[in-house]
């Protein structure tokens, strides 16, 4: 049984690309029958992050896994084989050259980009380009001095597979909460604004009275 990795691409790579994203938005959504795929990922993530802070590390995790795997195949083959039965299920993977070449253009395109941007910003002539990489680069300084690289990764997938899925579900009461605290928020806005300007006034007055007396 062979099995291809890639997509077959009847429309171009545009129409790879649009499956792909409604793919990965079914899979962060938890819909279109991708429920399983997600509750995998994120049970696999969860336990992989336990084992790896309980003594493992990911070379030794990914050695143990891929051996048990192989272990377990080469045993079942070897029964089936003694004992008559059908072999197990293994998909011969072929990587398709399309597909390669797809992900080295979608690379090739990625470091474009980040050049340009970069070359943009070290010469000055974008300044909402430079005010955004400031603020991301900064988050990721915050970030990584209060945790470790690998927890911050497993952190990210777990929250890609949970907060998209809850906002989609209860969109309705998140946005009734929100805007309930956005207008608290600009009632107390007014409230400080009003507040300065009578403090101001008050300064200003107390300001005059003092210059005008010799």
């Amino acid at each position: 049984m062979v099995v291809d990795a890639g997509v077959g691409v009847g429309g171009g790579g545009a129409g790879t690309c649009a499956v792909g994203g409604f793919a990965v938005w079914d899979v962060l959504l938890w819909r279109r029958g991708r429920a399983d795929v997600s509750a995998c990922l994120l049970a696999g993530t969860v336990s992989s992050w336990l084992l790896l802070y309980g003594g493992y590390t990911l070379v030794s995790l990914a050695s143990n896994v891929l051996l048990l795997l192989l272990t377990v195949l080469f045993l079942w083959a070897k029964a089936a084989r003694l004992l008559n039965r059908p072999q197990p299920p293994v998909p011969e993977l072929r990587v398709p050259q399309q597909a390669v070449d797809e992900a080295a253009a979608l690379l090739r395109s990625a470091l474009d980009a980040a050049s340009d941007a970069f070359r943009d910003i070290a010469l000055g002539r974008d300044s909402l380009l430079f005010y955004r990489v400031f603020l991301c680069l900064w988050s990721v300084s915050i970030v990584g001095s209060v945790t470790d690289f690998p927890t911050a990764c497993y952190a990210s997938v777990v929250a890609a597979l949970t907060i998209p899925a809850l906002y989609h579900r209860h969109q309705e009461c998140i946005a009734t909460y929100l805007s309930f605290a956005y207008m608290n928020l600009r009632m107390y806005e007014m409230a400080y604004e009003r507040l300065s300007m009578k403090c101001f006034l008050k300064v200003r007055d107390w300001t005059m009275e003092l210059l005008k007396d010799p």
